[in-house]
């Protein structure tokens, strides 16, 4: 059913807006009889494109359709004036997670500088791209970092996270193994049900790779991104 379609066009704005009831009855009867695999759609409204309906599925899955529902698109809507993936954008902002939701209980908790900065990250042991990251992550000062361990790379990424989660100094341990592959010694067995709850709380969220960033405005940030890019993030965004 599915089919991979860019569509790079001119866009006048990167905003939704509703559409008519009748118009709405159209696109959900049509294509619920003409694909019957889609899921239950939650909303349908108007896509910067004219003529071009977002067809929203499963809390934030992103289809296009046209006024008849007759077609169905599975892609990514770009701005060509501006490069901006107006897809993307709107993903991001179904997506976001307000910080005050975070269950920050269950995160190592690292601390730079006066920590007046707050971002959460999402980060498996056994994650190339996370540990990539985390040398980069060295040069961000005045931030407090919620470390979430996210161990979703398999079994041994579990036994990893629950040793460095029973150390002393959680987040020393996290550090050494991170950025010099020291693994976490002379842990002791304890409580892990917080790594459970993470990937509970990441699933639930659809949090689906590491490195997953969170910023104090709910903006998500899914992959690794450069210290300098994090830094003028950081300095631009406000705690919801």
């Amino acid at each position: 059913m599915k089919t991979f379609l860019t569509i790079l066009l001119f866009v006048l704005s990167a905003s939704t807006a509703m559409v008519s009831h009748a118009q709405e009855e159209v696109i959900r009867k049509n294509l619920a009889e003409r694909i019957p695999k889609l899921p239950k759609i939650d909303e349908v409204s108007k896509s910067p494109m004219t003529g071009l309906y977002e067809v929203r599925v499963g809390g934030a899955d992103i289809y296009y359709t046209d006024a008849t529902g007759s077609y169905l698109i599975d892609g990514q809507l770009i701005d060509a004036k501006s490069g901006k993936n107006l897809t993307e954008e709107r993903i991001s902002k179904l997506t976001a997670i307000s910080f005050k939701d975070l269950p920050l209980k269950d995160a190592i908790v690292l601390k730079r500088g006066t920590g007046a900065r707050k971002i959460a990250i999402f980060e498996d042991p056994n994650c190339g791209y996370c540990k990539r990251f985390e040398a980069d992550m060295q040069k961000v000062n005045h931030a407090t970092v919620y470390l979430f361990l996210y161990p979703i790379l398999g079994a041994d990424s579990t036994e990893k996270s629950k040793a460095i989660w029973c150390s002393a100094d959680k987040g020393k341990a996290w550090q050494d193994w991170m950025l010099n592959d020291v693994p976490a010694r002379g842990a002791t067995k304890c409580n892990t049900d917080a790594i459970a709850r993470n990937v509970e709380f990441g699933k639930k969220n659809r949090i689906t790779g590491t490195p997953t960033i969170l910023l104090a405005d709910g903006t998500r940030i899914p992959g690794a991104i450069s210290s300098s890019q994090l830094e003028k993030m950081l300095g631009d965004v406000k705690a919801n």
